[in-house]
């Protein structure tokens, strides 16, 4: 089972592991695009101007170039302890058992925009940089890495891919139509018996549902294995649109 998170927008800053080694990321095939992204992101820092435009910052975010200059020099820390927000605050990475973590590490890949998909306890810098942003030299980010990732996920051939990303960053690497995979969404029931989706509690409900898979570790391997250890755990999932379940909360 591989599971694939999106990232967040908010970071912990800081770090007390050696800086970036491209090689020791998971899927190294996507070592060429990783370093055309992280050399185009740094470059960008060096007309403050453009990179605030590019990355789309705010007066008080303008520190976040200086962030972006030092990708390739700053201390780093797992990918799973660097993003924080409400998916990674529930997942809460920091207070989960050695073997849970080490669970996160075999099977869960997080989707960044500078870095493509990382392993969970990847060494990775803090930056700032979102799906949708075009880098000076690059072409668009979905164009940049959906290819290569395709090809990459397909290489790993995980038995099944339960994906919980954002639909922007699964355009930057969709799941190659040869794997067994799904999409889930999460969605509330109103009192008139529809369902809807969810924002706030969208990213609460699948930080929730990957904490209890790393505490439990069970072995999947399907759609019906996810939604037998999903029903034995506590969660309720549905059937939903062609390739996707739904997550009720």
């Amino acid at each position: 089972m591989l599971i694939l998170l999106p990232p967040s927008e908010t970071k912990r800053a800081g770090g007390n592991a050696a800086p970036l080694v491209l090689d020791d990321l998971a899927l190294p095939s996507l070592a060429v695009q990783r370093a055309q992204a992280v050399t185009a992101l740094a470059a960008l820092s060096e007309t403050p101007e453009e990179a605030a435009r590019v990355l789309g910052l705010s007066a008080r975010q303008l520190g976040e170039i200086a962030v972006n200059a030092a990708i390739a020099t700053a201390p780093t820390m797992p990918a799973i302890d660097r993003y924080t927000g409400v998916l990674y605050d529930a997942v809460d990475a920091a207070s989960l058992t050695a073997p849970a973590r080490r669970w996160l590490g075999s099977h869960v890949l997080i989707q960044s925009a500078p870095f493509g998909p990382v392993g969970a306890l990847d060494p990775i810098p803090a930056y700032r940089l979102a799906a949708g942003a075009a880098l000076p030299g690059l072409p668009p980010l979905r164009r940049h890495w959906a290819e290569p990732v395709t090809a990459a996920l397909a290489a790993a051939s995980p038995s099944f891919v339960l994906d919980l990303r954002s639909e922007a960053y699964v355009a930057l690497g969709p799941v190659p139509a040869g794997i067994r995979s799904v999409y889930l969404r999460v969605v509330t029931r109103t009192p008139e018996g529809s369902v809807r989706a969810l924002n706030h509690f969208n990213k609460h409900a699948k930080g929730d549902l990957v904490r209890a898979l790393a505490l439990a570790r069970p072995r999947i391997g399907s759609v019906g294995a996810f939604r037998r250890w999903a029903s034995t755990a506590g969660f309720s999932v549905e059937d939903g649109a062609a390739g996707e379940l739904a997550l009720v909360v």
